[in-house]
């Protein structure tokens, strides 16, 4: 139990750090980039892009940032969501309107940074140059994602622990299937 006394109070303190200390014209880009990744329109656009220019290469990235997006969607939203009924962060820790603007599904674990660090997890094996150019949309989707209001420091790092993990599976599970049960 002190354990996640602690983590209350390392949410708390971080959400309020980042709230203020976030300049609003950061704020802004930081929510352009958020509002271009909602509904997985940024990473579909990429994967669009990546299999229509990036030939075989950008097929095999495509595919495995998606297959890995969709099972972090899954296990985020799907799952731990209607598991997990953690209401979001108070609307006075932020200075700012953006905290009007957030859903009122569950705030635990986020799904933004699960499926845009899954994608990015999946792309960088196949194309590492691709993966390196998403990982800063990814980022800037996760720090938003606390800067607004919209989850804890702790949503975002599950999130983000839920996309590793699903990447890590999309790569891995045919050839362990394949070895364990045929």
């Amino acid at each position: 139990m002190r354990l996640l006394a602690v983590l209350r109070d390392v949410d708390r303190s971080l959400s309020k750090q980042v709230a203020r200390r976030t300049p609003p014209s950061v704020g802004q880009v930081l929510s352009a980039v958020e509002e271009a990744a909602e509904s997985t329109k940024l990473w579909c656009g990429s994967a669009a892009a990546m299999a229509w220019l990036g030939g075989w290469r950008g097929r095999k990235a495509a595919a495995g940032g998606l297959a890995a997006l969709t099972m972090a969607q899954l296990i985020s939203n799907g799952l731990c969501k209607q598991l997990a009924d953690r209401p979001r962060p108070p609307k006075e820790w932020f200075p700012h309107d953006e905290v009007d603007d957030r859903p009122d599904s569950s705030s635990f674990p986020s799904g933004h940074t699960a499926a845009a660090v899954a994608f990015t997890a999946a792309v960088a094996p196949a194309w590492p140059a691709v993966g390196a150019a998403c990982a800063l949309p990814a980022a800037m989707v996760a720090l938003e994602r606390v800067q607004s209001g919209a989850h804890y420091p702790s949503d975002v790092a599950t999130g983000a622990a839920i996309g590793l993990a699903s990447a890590w599976l999309t790569r891995h599970a045919p050839r362990l299937i394949l070895r364990h049960w045929l």
